[in-house]
């Protein structure tokens, strides 16, 4: 797509919190490329954020699970240099016990969680740093922090884009380009619908809305926050929490066994 203005792309876009972070690029004056599979409601998206904010909205029909899919984007996210925004938002949520699952609903998900959102990160990253401006956003998850029963799989996906977005941030620290990575609680999204466990099963007040979500996310990104959990109110609970986990990886910089583990 040719635009004289700055793009955002957004995968996932077709509902929920895809959806919801169009809409708002596109209120702060950027041109879109809406990436997901639902073709109808893409198009449905597009045609209303053009009337209601003046931007061109191009849509690319993709299931990036699929290679074909993902480097037809790929092309694009390297070719074209108005693409100033990624926001990684596709993703697949299959809540289960391993042992219960099959093998697909785990490839499903590194596919989609893991792979596509790297090889996108690559394709856009050799502009961004030549330009030395750009902005991709990972949306993660609070599972990146913590795993259930049922999330041995997802939360390992989401562990994994919350630590390449902090090596990232690292890497680039000395550059224009920003990365944030967001890790919403539960939200109000059709994700749980192949979930395995249905939205109604939650309690109603740990749920937030997408709209919600997005907003608080984008605060957080204005306010210049790195990593953002939406849903947090004490930031003093993240801090302790980094700092700990600084500490303990200072700690085990040594080449000698714990004492506890030593042989009697």
């Amino acid at each position: 797509m040719n635009s004289s203005r700055k793009i955002a792309v957004v995968t996932g876009a077709s509902s929920g919190i895809g959806a919801i972070y169009a809409d708002r690029f596109a209120r702060r004056g950027y041109d879109l490329l809406l990436v997901a599979r639902r073709g109808e409601r893409l198009r449905t998206l597009a045609a209303r954020l053009e009337q209601a904010y003046d931007i061109k909205a191009e849509m690319l029909v993709a299931d990036l699970e699929q290679e074909a899919d993902l480097t037809r984007l790929e092309t694009v996210l390297a070719s074209n240099p108005a693409i100033r925004v990624l926001v990684n938002n596709a993703g697949i949520a299959r809540l289960s016990q391993v042992a219960d699952a099959s093998p697909q609903d785990s490839l499903s998900q590194i596919a989609l969680n893991i792979t596509a959102l790297m090889r996108l990160t690559h394709a856009v990253l050799p502009a961004f740093k030549a330009r030395n401006d750009g902005v991709i956003i990972n949306i993660a998850s609070a599972l990146a922090l913590h795993a259930l029963p049922v999330s041995a799989v997802y939360s390992g996906t989401k562990g994994f884009v919350l630590h390449f977005s902090r090596g990232l941030q690292q890497e680039l620290a000395n550059t224009g380009i920003r990365v944030q990575v967001v890790l919403p609680a539960a939200t109000a999204t059709d994700l749980w619908d192949i979930s395995g466990v249905p939205l109604a099963a939650l309690a109603p007040d740990t749920v937030m809305s997408a709209e919600h979500l997005v907003d608080a996310a984008l605060a957080g990104f204005d306010q210049g926050e790195s990593v953002t959990l939406p849903s947090m109110a004490d930031t003093a609970l993240w801090a302790r929490y980094d700092t700990a986990r600084a500490e303990l990886f200072a700690a085990m910089q040594t080449g000698q066994p714990a004492p506890r583990l030593l042989a009697l």
